[in-house]
């Protein structure tokens, strides 16, 4: 959809490059100040408030704020995020600019670390508690930023080569950045013919071919390219247009295994595991084992603090027992829910008649899985509004609505993807995806509701 102010809205970043270059910079030193300065404070005591406690502060900030509605910002906006405010983006970019410069080797290219650097870091992020403590986040936050630099240091000069190939968030983003309402548009046909404005070519940083850029889940939404040729412009769109439209091939191979692995299977581990009854019995039943065998070294919080939590200062130690069972929980979330999940998506594929119709069904669980990480990291804004003394007790049907909406949404998606079949087909299939859809809604109704009963 063609809207005059969202054209003028896309050629006004391009114009006003410098400004938004000073508020990447800004950006970059606010993210150093919440990052750095809490790592370097005492850890908090326990009559501590937001508003007299700057590490406390920091972490509503960071984790309550930031993060949450990063997440929601890439529905709403596409990547503006990456484009316009990423610290990690611009520090790779302006290191770039003065580094060797070199070829990206082909392993760089490999289309897996995405969703490999998702799943370790946040694996890691559980076993050193990132969410509660300073140093954990800076250990983690700030080891990824630097990562980028040094990419940025040796690979072509004036790009985002962390951001194209390895940053740990990029397919999460691109994920979500497909739910978008806007996205900036590229007539190919146009660009082909040539015609002014005879801008000069913009520096397109991660890399993308613009001509046949399709889509808002590559895009950064820098806005450099806008008004190039006549071809590229800010234009409003239906927010399933990238779902449905999304192509049957392998290609999205690695999009559907972040999905359905990731940011569904694992991520709800990793947001359920501290309330999860299982893993009390499963660490109980191995801390008995242990013991009836005399085996006590596991059961010892020995292991330093970049390794798994240990603050005793604040009794929060983790034991090695503790660290095994987070990895196997979060490892069996990841495997059964994405399994289970590959497994119906591909009968429903299966049933259609189509098998390589899979890659597009599954995609269509994009937005509960959107809905699930904006509650798992919502839930730490509403703990630490609520040690403040706030009840907050609309947050219960809030997070009811957005499940519910989300599950809505990803039926009303396979409905529609499998509009070609006969009737009796389109439901047996659909029918696959809604029990995928109910199996998630569960796992996020026993967190917030059923293990609270």
């Amino acid at each position: 959809m063609n809207t005059p102010w969202l054209q003028r809205l896309g050629d006004g970043m391009r114009r006003h490059g410098r400004v938004i270059r000073g508020v990447q910079w800004a950006v970059v030193l606010f993210y150093a100040g919440l990052l750095v300065v809490p790592a370097w404070l005492p850890l908090p005591d326990s009559q501590a408030r937001l508003l007299d406690n700057l590490t406390l502060l920091a972490q509503f900030l960071f984790w309550g704020l930031w993060w949450p509605f990063v997440v929601l910002s890439i529905v709403l906006f596409g990547r503006v995020w990456c484009g316009v405010l990423c610290p990690e983006g611009s520090l790779s970019e302006w290191a770039s600019r003065h580094g060797r410069g070199l070829g990206i080797p082909n392993w760089i290219r490999w289309g897996g670390w995405p969703t490999v650097g998702f799943c370790l870091t946040t694996l890691y992020g559980q076993l050193i508690s990132v969410y509660d403590y300073a140093q954990a986040a800076l250990l983690i936050l700030g080891g990824s930023t630097v990562a980028a630099v040094l990419v940025g240091l040796l690979f072509v000069r004036g790009k985002r080569v962390w951001c194209r190939y390895l940053c740990p968030v990029s397919g999460v983003f691109a994920l979500l950045a497909r739910l978008a309402p806007v996205h900036f548009q590229v007539d190919e046909q146009r660009w082909k013919a040539n015609d002014g404005p005879r801008l000069p070519l913009p520096n397109c940083a991660p890399l993308l071919d613009i001509r046949r850029l399709q889509g808002a889940s590559d895009c950064h939404a820098c806005g450099r390219c806008s008004g190039q040729r006549g071809a590229v412009q800010l234009i409003a769109r239906s927010c399933n247009s990238e779902i449905l439209q999304a192509p049957r091939k392998p290609a999205l191979a690695w999009d559907t295994r972040l999905l359905l692995f990731g940011v569904i299977g694992l991520a709800m581990g990793a947001f359920q595991w501290t309330v999860s009854p299982w893993f009390i019995t499963l660490k109980q039943s191995l801390a008995q084992w242990l013991v009836e065998r005399d085996w006590l070294w596991p059961l010892q919080d020995s292991a330093p603090w970049w390794l798994l939590t240990h603050y005793p200062q604040a009794n929060d130690s983790f034991s090695w027992l503790d660290g095994f069972c987070i990895v196997a929980y979060l490892g069996a979330s990841g495997l059964l829910i994405g399994g289970a999940l590959m497994g119906l998506v591909r009968l429903a594929a299966r049933i259609s008649g189509d098998r390589a119709r899979y890659w597009a069904l599954a995609l269509t669980l994009t937005p509960l899985g959107g809905a699930g990480l904006f509650l798992g990291l919502s839930a730490t804004t509403v703990k630490l509004l609520r040690y403040e003394g706030l009840l907050l007790e609309w947050v219960q049907p809030a997070r009811g609505a957005l499940l519910v909406g989300a599950v809505g949404w990803c039926v009303w998606l396979a409905w529609t993807q499998l509009a070609d079949l006969p009737l009796a087909r389109r439901c047996a299939a659909s029918a696959c995806l809604l029990l995928g859809n109910g199996l998630v809604a569960y796992g996020w109704w026993l967190q917030f509701w059923g293990w609270n009963l």
